[in-house]
């Protein structure tokens, strides 16, 4: 996510992804593993509830326990002036533990919900959960297909003190972090348990909708027109996002890679020419970034420009939604597609780790500039470094572990940023561009921490960093100006 517009001051896969799924599933059997024992010790042999959450410190409620999803197929009917959505959603998901009942993070209205064909209870037991009980338990290891009926108006719902649904009578777009999902599909709402997207939005004829990956088909009737998206990567659920309304859309190929791009018709003529001249950026700049990061680990790319009044931009998979673009925008492209490696293909297992995404591409704006030959990354860190004071409460944030109220925080996006580039400066040039590459390949389509990017610092490099991440990391105060620390 970007809440910035302009650069900061001074500007095996196979196997891993497995191992990456079996890591998520793992962390969600973890939450009822303490029933089973329970259980087992009184002589209960009836299969546990699962929990209402993963365990994100964060966010308790977030993700929930005993299942892993698979994928979704949802089909959505969208009535713009009403703001109403009504639709299905179907789960594919296996059981992590044996269950009597799970389930699944939602705030609009359930009507009907069948498990494996047959019909299943469903209750309310907090507004943003679903409890689902189906007619028989489910055994650990089983697969099942979940169907969930429901209908509502979004914009009257409200989770975690965030009222997210960006709407008005001629547009929508279904963009928003750390939580955005539950206002318009059931899902495992946590970045750890990722899942393939295959979204139908129906609206009235003459609309279009926009969605991450590929447009898979439109179909009219006389007085509809549904528009399938389909992603094939896995991704987390915040990152999935329909947009429907007037929008101008351009499709092409650079390079070889396909890109779409769509830019709102309510922003006035002349902003849209500036938007959509932003949006064609967006190959270059993956092939760009491609040379310091690897590969473009996805299908496709482009972006969607909103002309809804929204004060951020952000990642969604393949296709990063923006606000209006009229002005210079080079560095938000930047940023945004520099996440679908770091935060997007990469994702993060908890969101205290925020700053492995954020503070990632923020330094490859810096780096951006410094491919350009206008400034250098290690400029700008030495020039942020001298002009923020000791005493600023930029440096009081650990950003390690910035807490749920300050993920967004200036300072695990500038700090962050700062961490990386003091990291190349103390391991050297090569170890850090190998660092980074061996990071975005090791851990492709999975989740990861920081400590697990410290531990491959550390093997890379050859040196003890624990004192350096202390530093960077988790000390509020401003890092000391020595070569332990990447700032002789």
């Amino acid at each position: 996510m970007s809440k910035r517009f302009s650069a900061p001051a001074g500007t095996l896969l196979d196997v891993t992804r497995t191992l990456r799924r079996t890591s998520a599933a793992l962390l969600a059997a973890v939450v009822v593993a303490p029933v089973l024992i329970a259980q087992a010790a009184s002589g209960e042999q009836s299969a546990p509830a699962g929990s209402s959450g993963v365990g994100d410190p964060y966010w308790p409620l977030d993700g929930n326990g005993g299942i892993d999803v698979a994928s979704y197929r949802i089909k959505n009917r969208y009535d713009l002036p009403t703001q109403r959505l009504e639709g299905r959603t179907v789960l594919t998901l296996t059981a992590t533990s044996d269950l009597s009942s799970f389930n699944l993070d939602f705030l609009l209205k359930a009507s009907k919900v069948i498990v494996d064909g047959r019909r299943a209870e469903h209750s309310r037991p907090d507004k943003h959960e679903l409890r689902i009980t189906p007619d028989a338990p489910l055994a650990a290891g089983s697969t099942h297909r979940v169907v969930v009926h429901y209908a509502g108006n979004p914009g009257t719902k409200s989770y975690a003190g965030e009222r997210n649904w960006l709407a008005n009578d001629r547009e929508v777009v279904a963009m928003n972090q750390p939580h955005m999902a539950p206002w318009w599909f059931p899902g495992n709402d946590h970045p750890s348990d990722k899942a393939t997207f295959d979204v139908s939005t129906t609206v009235e004829r003459g609309r279009e909708v926009i969605g991450n990956g590929v447009l898979v088909s439109k179909e009219k009737t006389r007085r509809t027109v549904t528009w399938r998206w389909r992603a094939q990567d896995p991704m987390a659920t915040y990152l999935a996002f329909f947009a429907a309304g007037d929008f101008e859309v351009e499709r092409g190929t650079t390079q070889g890679l396909p890109w779409v791009n769509a830019v709102s018709r309510l922003q006035d003529p002349r902003t849209r020419v500036g938007s959509m001249r932003a949006l064609r950026t967006s190959a270059a700049v993956v092939r760009g970034l491609e040379q310091d990061l690897g590969p473009y680990p996805f299908e496709v790319t482009g972006g969607i420009s909103t002309g809804l009044s929204v004060g951020f931009a952000l990642e969604n998979q393949t296709r990063p939604t923006y606000p209006t673009l009229g002005g210079p925008a080079e560095s938000l492209v930047v940023h945004e597609l520099a996440h679908q490696w770091f935060g997007d293909d990469v994702a993060v297992a908890r969101w205290s780790d925020i700053w492995l995404n954020e503070g990632a591409a923020t330094f490859m704006e810096w780096r951006w500039t410094e491919r350009k030959g206008t400034r250098t990354a290690a400029d700008i860190l030495r020039d942020s470094y001298d002009t923020i004071a000791a005493g600023d409460p930029f440096w009081r944030l650990t950003i390690g572990d910035p807490g749920k109220d300050r993920i967004f925080d200036n300072a695990v996006y500038e700090r962050g940023a700062m961490t990386m580039q003091a990291l190349r400066q103390r391991i050297g040039e090569e170890p850090f561009w190998r660092l980074l590459r061996t990071w975005l390949q090791q851990e492709a389509g999975g989740n990861a921490t920081t400590q697990d990017f410290e531990a491959l610092a550390s093997s890379i490099s050859g040196q003890d960093l624990t004192s350096f991440f202390t530093a960077w990391l988790r000390t509020p105060a401003k890092p000391a100006r020595t070569a332990d620390n990447g700032l002789a």
